[in-house]
């Protein structure tokens, strides 16, 4: 939970408990409570704001979202082939030495001899 152990999480609690005292805590706790449900209330109400302007408008949410999505993935394999240039690289390496191999043994004559 945010990257806190439970050696940190009881030093907290330790903190405010001498900070507040016992008594408080229960008020604080609901007041902090009462402050996380206004803030998912108000999110929600945003939320459902914009999903209403965008159907007013005519716009559908999931082909938005959609697009962004595949522009998001056009990115990542961008990235990835600028961060492993090598494993994009398409050579064909092996035609080109048979090839070269297939010269040498058509090479008939003096030449042939040299080699």
């Amino acid at each position: 939970m945010f990257g806190i152990g439970g050696g940190e999480l009881f030093f907290i609690i330790l903190v405010v408990l001498m900070l507040f005292g016992s008594d408080k805590i229960p008020d604080i706790a609901r007041a902090l409570g009462k402050g996380m449900a206004q803030l998912k209330n108000a999110t929600n109400e945003i939320k459902s704001e914009i999903q209403k302007g965008t159907q007013d408008a005519g716009l559908d949410m999931n082909t938005l979202t959609g697009g962004v999505s595949d522009e998001i993935a056009k990115a990542k394999e961008g990235i990835t082939k600028m961060v492993n240039p090598i494993e994009n690289i398409n050579l064909d390496v092996q035609n080109p030495i048979e090839k070269v191999k297939e010269d040498i043994e058509s090479i008939t004559g003096p030449v042939k001899r040299q080699l």
